[in-house]
């Protein structure tokens, strides 16, 4: 068990693990692909978007909201479609209506109490503004994508991260939803890592990527780790 009382800052990734990213990501393809006579269930949109995101993100940086519009367009080039320009924006204007997962804010809230807390995410600042809104407690530091001009499972944005934080790498616990994008890199600098585990026992796809590390401490949700934390 992790002995919380060593840690004066906790890192978060946000989507996924902050915010409900699933449910904004059907809300948007599931009527976009229909309008175009293709049906798909949850886990193959969810396959198929993570696999053309994790695309473009190796290449040369780009700003995420042109990754969502060329994730878009890789669904319309995969099913055979054109894309009109207002549902090539469709996942990036979303993003504003993405909602925390229900146990988040309040977390999030005791959480700040005795920690301070840093968000370190694939996004770029004014989509991230949007969400800060829904997860109403202030960031002690807001690490971007587009600040690091690189994403996530890069070392650079936690570099960048850590730099910021300016507390012994001792003193800080990452906590984040995906093995891909997160678990591996931070452990592979040194950091202790919680794994927010929400889709828990669901069968198929594992959405937050393939890669496999054993992370410190492994929760279903964060109300979870703000109970084991604060006690």
């Amino acid at each position: 068990m992790i002995n919380f009382h060593h840690y004066k800052a906790l890192t978060f990734d946000c989507y996924g693990t902050l915010i409900d990213w699933e449910n904004g990501i059907f809300g948007v393809l599931k009527p976009l692909l229909l309008a175009h006579n293709t049906n798909l269930d949850d886990e193959q949109i969810l396959k198929l978007f993570t696999e053309f995101e994790a695309e473009l993100e190796k290449g040369e940086y780009i700003k995420y909201r042109e990754v969502l519009n060329r994730v878009v367009q890789k669904f319309g080039e995969r099913f055979g479609f054109d894309p009109t320009a207002e549902e090539l924006n469709s996942l990036a204007d979303s993003i504003q209506h993405w909602l925390p997962f229900p146990d988040t804010v309040e977390a999030l809230r005791a959480l700040k109490q005795k920690f301070k807390l840093v968000i370190i995410s694939n996004v770029d600042d004014d989509l991230f503004a949007f969400s800060a809104k829904h997860l109403e407690v202030e960031f002690d530091q807001i690490i971007t994508a587009e600040q690091a001009k690189s994403y996530k499972p890069s070392l650079n944005n936690f570099r960048v991260a850590i730099e910021r934080i300016d507390l012994p790498l001792e003193q800080i616990l990452h906590v984040a939803a995906s093995l891909y994008h997160d678990i591996v890199t931070a452990k592979s600098l040194g950091l202790l890592t919680v794994w927010v585990n929400r889709r828990g026992d669901q069968k198929g796809l594992n959405t937050t990527g393939s890669a496999v590390s054993q992370p410190d401490l492994e929760v279903p949700d964060l109300k979870t780790l703000a109970t084991l934390s604060l006690n």
